[in-house]
């Protein structure tokens, strides 16, 4: 089946959720433009620039969606990157080209418990899972971010409890959200574990998840969103690289 052609929508608001991320309402998605039930899927902005004819494509996921608009969440980096600065000086009209959607990726809510482990990159999705577990769901949400004042409130199942880790230099440790994940406890039964974060990161996770943990494959998603030092491009590069490693 062929991808559906980019379509141009339009900002209709913009909301700070917290001191370092932004949300852009985009509306024209109704169902003739964009198809219903995409929480958690992936999307393509895709910004015009002088000497890409192509654009400059970003990837970023549905958080909200209602009858003709959707929710997009944006991390404010203080590089203030193409995809941050757009979304910071955005204003009700401006259009926006969206490809996609993509896949959506949830745990298996079948599992005995659950497992979400993400940064702020990963929030958005990350919290269509949580809010979508069954109401007796029990298990661990880890979650990164770089502020205390980040911290949102989650609709959540009361047996699943969120840690929240305030770091303010996201990517620097590679190391911190497994260690911090060691700590957790492992509870009997068949996990399903829902991770995505910075591409360091997610190596430490994986390498305790399958070798520490014994996971297996069909009860592990695990993803990075980006690498530390590295444009998206690069990111991509190097992903394709290690899923090639990985097999």
């Amino acid at each position: 089946m062929s991808r559906p052609a980019p379509r141009t929508l339009h900002v209709s608001a913009t909301r700070r959720i917290t001191p370092n991320m932004l949300r852009i309402t985009l509306a024209g998605a109704g169902p003739e433009h964009f198809p219903a039930d995409q929480e958690s899927a992936y999307i393509k902005l895709i910004f015009p620039q002088a000497d890409n004819p192509r654009g400059l494509m970003r990837t970023y996921t549905v958080r909200q969606q209602r009858a003709d608009e959707f929710d997009v969440d944006f991390v404010l980096h203080e590089d203030g990157g193409p995809a941050s600065t757009w979304a910071s000086q955005a204003r009700p009209g401006d259009p926006v080209l969206v490809g996609g959607p993509g896949p959506k990726k949830l745990v298996d809510f079948s599992a005995d418990w659950f497992l979400l482990v993400g940064d702020m990159t990963a929030l958005p999705a990350l919290s269509v899972n949580i809010e979508r577990l069954p109401p007796d769901a029990r298990g661990h949400a880890l979650i990164e971010v770089i502020d205390k004042a980040d911290i949102q409130a989650l609709r959540h199942p009361s047996g699943l409890a969120i840690h929240w880790l305030v770091n303010p230099h996201p990517g620097e440790d590679s190391r911190l959200l497994a260690e911090h994940v060691r700590q957790l406890e492992w509870l009997p039964g068949r996990v399903s574990i829902w991770a995505a974060c910075e591409f360091s990161a997610m190596r430490e996770l994986r390498r305790h998840f399958k070798e520490e943990r014994q996971v297996g494959r069909n009860d592990l998603y695990i993803s990075s969103y980006w690498k530390h030092g590295s444009s998206e491009d690069q990111h991509k590069q190097i992903k394709r690289q290690d899923a090639e490693r990985e097999g």
